[in-house]
């Protein structure tokens, strides 16, 4: 069974920093691109960040620019997405999802609107509040 696993939500303050995890079973990250969305209640997606499956490219939303950062650990099992500076707004709910489709492979992007996302795990939760 296919399933992605995100982790290291909690609730902090404003300034704070958390460490999301993604990490998968059954497959491996290292031959997709990934994206991490967020959704807070009442609100709509938001991509936040992606990563390419190639050259590591990324790309960030620009409500989180300069304060997230989006990685993949050296073995190529996990995806990470650094927040810093984090701001009450910032508060919902974090997934990660892989976009497997060839073309975005081939062509080495990424997407944090539109693409062609498909899996993607439960969430974590990020609450930033004082």
């Amino acid at each position: 069974q296919l399933q992605l696993v995100e982790s290291g939500g909690g609730l902090v303050q404003p300034g704070g920093s958390l460490r999301l995890s993604c990490s998968a079973s059954g497959f491996t990250l290292d031959n997709y691109a990934i994206g991490w969305f967020r959704q807070a209640p009442g609100k709509e997606r938001e991509g936040v960040a992606c990563i390419t499956s190639g050259s590591d490219k990324t790309k960030y939303a620009d409500s989180v620019k300069g304060r997230f950062i989006i990685s993949r650990d050296s073995s190529k099992t996990a995806v990470y997405l650094q927040m810093n500076n984090l701001k009450p707004e910032d508060t919902a709910v974090y997934y990660c999802s892989t976009d497997r489709s060839y073309s975005t492979s081939l062509l080495d992007v990424c997407f944090i609107a539109g693409g062609s996302y498909d899996y993607r795990g439960q969430g974590t939760q990020v609450t930033v509040s004082s």
